[in-house]
């Protein structure tokens, strides 16, 4: 048994189990007595138009986004690209061109919304009087706050004139079917992508305090925007969304099952600490590093060898200035924790094959890793607090780069302790 070879397997399997092309059809819904129109945003986008296209037998038309290189050929349904994390100027011109593709349907009509992580962003719509300008800047701030994911998209739902179910809300009086994939701990549909279909039960009150408790500036246009009744978003028992249904076809947890179940055909027994993962990606690191070690010396919570699968969304408070997502972020932290600690190997990537705004997916290590980082001369406590571990692993040439998945059910973590 390779122990690299392992973990990429594991990788693969989670991904897979995440694949549109692979679970989306179990999930379609009858056709209707009139039109079908297909909106969507997010990562997965366009591979979510796809299978939908190979396995919808009525007529189709209709427009979703995606992050730039993450698009596909399609024959019926229009995939158009742009920026993730921070929102630009093409993703406000298609946001406005999905609002008026939703126009005039009747209650025989349907609207599929195919939605995953990555939708805020690509969804730029500023709300009136807000410009994309303001929201690029409130999206820097949030992206180095550390705020969870849940806390930023709140403030996005509000600063939206699509989002926190405005979307839903305009479609009436057609049905809407979303399907999601979810990048969220607690896989809540009114936080992935922001919920544009789907009833909100936060409020503007709750984005200003998320806002004040993390300290960034924002305009005083923006304040003064949250202060007004307009701010607020469609509610869960607002009449226009009534009839609407959401229906989940990957999640963090489905792609952990299938890991720890490409564990078990290996012969490898495993244990899921939880699909909903939170904190500061260093911290969870230190975590990680103690149940290795906890493993090793008294073989628990399992005998090794086995595997420590675990999910969700960590964040990182930025505060030097070199790269690397919120993976490579935890990996430098458990390289600086484990100190070379024989028997360990792990894995930690992100699903979409992103990692931040990088090229890499995430990182491996290995028991000789920090050995090597020490031979190459590279500080990894000051690399650590310089928030640089993408160089780290890039020197040590442990980088994993898969390029774009087209799914998204957030980190994926892996650590083996073999034998």
């Amino acid at each position: 048994m390779d122990p690299r070879d392992t973990l990429n397997r594991l990788f693969e399997a989670a991904v897979g189990a995440a694949d549109p092309l692979q679970v989306m059809q179990d999930y379609l819904p009858e056709q209707p007595k009139g039109r079908t129109v297909v909106i969507g945003a997010g990562k997965a986008a366009a591979s979510m138009a796809k299978a939908l296209e190979n396995h919808w037998t009525g007529e189709l038309s209709g427009l979703v986004v995606t992050r730039y290189d993450h698009g596909l050929e399609t024959d019926y349904i229009e995939v158009v690209e742009a920026a993730h994390p921070v929102p630009d100027g093409a993703g406000e011109a298609v946001a406005k061109r999905i609002l008026e593709s939703v126009e005039g349907l009747t209650e025989d009509d349907l609207v599929l919304c195919l939605i995953s992580g990555g939708g805020s962003s690509l969804l730029a719509l500023p709300a009136p009087g807000l410009t994309l300008a303001d929201k690029q800047q409130i999206n820097k701030s949030l992206l180095k706050s550390g705020a969870t994911i849940s806390e930023m998209n709140c403030v996005r739902k509000h600063l939206s004139a699509i989002k926190g179910g405005r979307l839903g809300a305009h479609c009436a009086p057609a049905k809407v079917v979303t399907l999601g994939i979810s990048d969220v701990p607690g896989d809540d549909p009114d936080v992935i992508a922001s919920g544009p279909t789907i009833g909100d039960p936060t409020s503007s009150a709750d984005a200003l305090a998320i806002i004040d408790r993390y300290g960034f500036d924002i305009p005083q246009n923006v304040r003064d925007w949250l202060n007004t009744p307009e701010a607020e978003t469609v509610k869960p028992e607002d009449p226009r969304l009534a009839g609407n249904e959401f229906h989940m076809i990957a999640t963090p947890q489905k792609s952990l099952e299938a890991a720890a179940a490409a564990c078990k055909e290996m012969g490898l027994p495993s244990i899921i600490l939880s699909d909903c993962v939170e904190g500061e990606s260093r911290e969870i690191a230190k975590f990680h590093a103690a149940m290795a070690e906890q493993v090793i010396n008294y073989g628990q919570p399992l005998p090794s060898p086995c595997v420590i699968l675990s999910g969700g969304e960590t964040t990182v408070t930025v505060r030097g200035n070199g790269q690397g997502g919120r993976n490579a972020e935890f990996m430098l932290s458990l390289l600086c924790s484990l100190k070379g600690k024989e028997r360990v190997y792990a894995i930690a990537v992100d699903t979409d094959g992103i990692d931040g705004t990088e090229d890499n997916a995430g990182a491996i290590l290995t028991p000789e890793s920090f050995q090597r980082a020490i031979d190459a001369g590279i500080d990894l406590h000051a690399m650590l607090d310089n928030n640089d571990g993408y160089n780290v692993f890039k020197q040590l040439g442990d980088l994993i780069i898969t390029g774009p998945t087209r799914t998204n059910v957030n980190d994926f973590r892996a650590i083996l302790i073999t034998s």
